[in-house]
């Protein structure tokens, strides 16, 4: 099954890189290429940052990246699940793993020219799987900083179990996926109310 880029924020992206549609596990990141896959379609890595970092760790080193990385998104999916419906609460151990993994972050800033002009871009360096676990908690820093916590939500969709930040106007998004799980739920009322007529 295909990644699923829909979470409006690359923190949400990377819990779903994991769920279980109907009950059903489906593993994004199940071995070291699928977790190259990934960091390539989620704009994490580049194609010259993929393939340095997989001639460093070769196949068995990225395939326990993937454990590690794995790791971290089902603690940062357990964290994150309390913190949206306990956002008040005292985080301070989890905050203090959060910093040890931010530690090992190396970022560089670049000046690039784009079609609209110059732009600053920050660049990662990640050669270990250190800096790459640092880089992914880097992306759950910034949700956990910049976002309001009732805003991160679990598809309300029958067996969904994908997660995005609502970033509608009204704060009514209940389904990843308007055509997906919206359009599903959409068809079951309406049954469901031919049935009562």
């Amino acid at each position: 099954m295909q990644a699923q880029f829909i979470g409006s924020h690359p923190a949400a992206d990377f819990l779903n890189t994991a769920f279980e549609p109907h009950g059903e596990h489906v593993e994004i990141i199940g071995d070291g290429k699928s977790l190259l896959e990934w960091l390539l379609a989620a704009g994490v890595l580049d194609a010259e940052q993929s393939a340095r970092l997989s001639r460093k760790l070769g196949a068995k080193g990225m395939d326990a990246a993937a454990v590690e990385v794995r790791k971290l998104r089902e603690w940062a999916r357990a964290w994150l699940n309390r913190w949206r419906t306990a956002p008040g609460r005292d985080y301070s151990a989890e905050i203090t793993s959060l910093n040890k993994l931010l530690a090992s972050l190396n970022v560089r800033h670049e000046v690039t020219r784009t079609k609209e002009g110059l732009e600053r871009a920050e660049r990662f360096d990640i050669d270990s799987v250190d800096d790459l676990l640092a880089v992914l908690a880097s992306q759950i820093a910034d949700l956990l900083t910049q976002e309001d916590p009732s805003l991160l939500k679990s598809c309300a969709g029958d067996g969904c179990t994908l997660w995005f930040l609502d970033r509608t106007k009204a704060h009514r998004r209940m389904f990843c996926s308007a055509a997906g799980c919206g359009n599903r739920a959409k068809v079951a009322a309406f049954r469901e109310r031919q049935r009562e007529s």
